[in-house]
């Protein structure tokens, strides 16, 4: 018995319609011509048939994930910097192994962000009106982290925690370790509420793995703290 046409189109469901897509847009092999890739139609219009050769384009990127990049691999340093402190000023064995955590995770996503700019023709430094940032006096540098990246230690906090050890050490670099995750929570936040950017599948993998890894820190050490 045949469907009747209004009761068939009221049946078809959006996952049926992306799946058929999906079927044809994939390479299909013709009798003695190779592949062919099928790219279909709007509704109402022919599919088109394009060159063999073709290959998908991926998202174009925002200037908002360029910075995000750049900015980042600067925010870390500050984290790996902050954990090489702990030689000679804490004994905490605890404080000591989820330093060595936060310094090679984030030493490993310094080197991954590094050859992601660099894939796509970007400099891992970030500039500024035409200025690098690593030719800035120390004051500048510091002002401008502020401003560009949220949760950064001042040269006043961190010159704190150089002259600090023991006990005090340990609640300082908790204290600031804290402050730096939570501007890095910032930052994943600042970059998905830009229109457009976050497209890239790496770039959105990384920033959401970022984000629950320092999530799930902020808990310890907020718990070491409070011990």
């Amino acid at each position: 018995m045949a469907i009747p046409f209004k009761l068939f189109r009221a049946k078809v469901s959006l996952p049926f319609v992306l799946l058929a897509m999906v079927f044809f847009a994939v390479p299909a092999m013709s009798q003695g011509k190779g592949p062919v890739v099928v790219r279909p139609g709007a509704p109402g219009k022919p599919s088109t048939v394009l060159p063999a050769d073709t290959r998908p384009l991926p998202p174009s990127l925002s200037k908002k994930d360029i910075e995000f990049m750049q900015g980042m691999i600067h925010h870390h340093a500050q984290a790996v910097e902050m954990v090489a402190l702990m030689e000679g000023r804490t004994t905490n064995k605890e404080l000591r192994l989820l330093g060595a955590r936060i310094s090679q995770s984030q030493s490993d996503e310094m080197n991954f962000m590094k050859r992601w700019l660099a894939a796509r023709g970007q400099p891992a430094e970030m500039q500024m009106a035409g200025m690098q940032m690593s030719g800035m006096s120390g004051h500048e540098h510091h002002m401008m982290s502020q401003m560009l990246m949220p949760g950064m230690l001042t040269s006043e906090q961190m010159a704190a925690l150089k002259a600090s050890s023991g006990r005090e050490f340990d609640r300082l670099f908790l204290t600031g370790m804290i402050q730096h995750h939570g501007g890095a929570l910032t930052m994943v936040k600042e970059l998905f509420e830009t229109p457009g950017s976050g497209q890239d599948a790496e770039l959105f993998t990384f920033a959401t793995d970022v984000d629950s890894g320092q999530r799930a820190e902020i808990r310890i050490m907020q718990k070491m703290l409070g011990e």
